[in-house]
């Protein structure tokens, strides 16, 4: 499974660019899965639901299932947050994992940035940064400038480069 990350500050658009590329990525042949890391607390069921009863009442995992998905819910209960590598060890393999955030772990990733946002430059301090993906036509990293509108051009770069990895 080859994994790449699309990282940047929050407002950049990372999440815009990823719902870009899954369909660009599956268009060249290719499965597609995506890790995205959350800030805050969050919640993927409602309120009053049986699953978010079920964790409310302290089970520490909730599995739920129907005939067109399952989903787990685990709870951190006093336990640290898991690392990249452990969550990619627990999701099934594809062709190409997306992982959008994460951006102080060490892995090959592009970063998003809009000069509007005006947030410092990942690729500045991190050599793990494959290439910038961006708006602004002036900016001159020494590595990849991808047009961030294009997700096409962005998709090319991501198969050449996954494929090319450690050769």
């Amino acid at each position: 499974m080859k994994v790449i990350g699309i990282s940047g500050w929050s407002g950049n658009g990372k999440t815009s660019l990823v719902v870009r590329l899954i369909p660009a990525l599956n268009a060249r042949g290719f499965s597609v899965s995506t890790i995205k890391h959350a800030h805050h607390r969050f919640d993927m069921d409602k309120p009053g639901k049986d699953s978010h009863r079920h964790r409310e009442a302290g089970a520490h995992e909730v599995l739920i299932s129907s005939a067109n998905r399952w989903a787990l819910l685990h709870e951190n209960q006093n336990e640290e947050e898991w690392s990249l590598d452990e969550l990619i060890g627990r999701i099934s393999p594809v062709d190409i994992l997306l992982v959008e955030g994460f951006k102080t772990e060490k892995f090959p990733k592009i970063e998003v940035w809009r000069r509007e946002n005006d947030s410092p430059l990942l690729h500045v301090d991190d050599d793990t940064v494959v290439a910038v993906a961006t708006d602004c036509t002036e900016l001159s990293p020494p590595i990849p400038r991808l047009d961030l509108n294009n997700a096409d051009q962005i998709a090319d770069f991501i198969v050449t480069h996954l494929m090319n990895e450690g050769a």
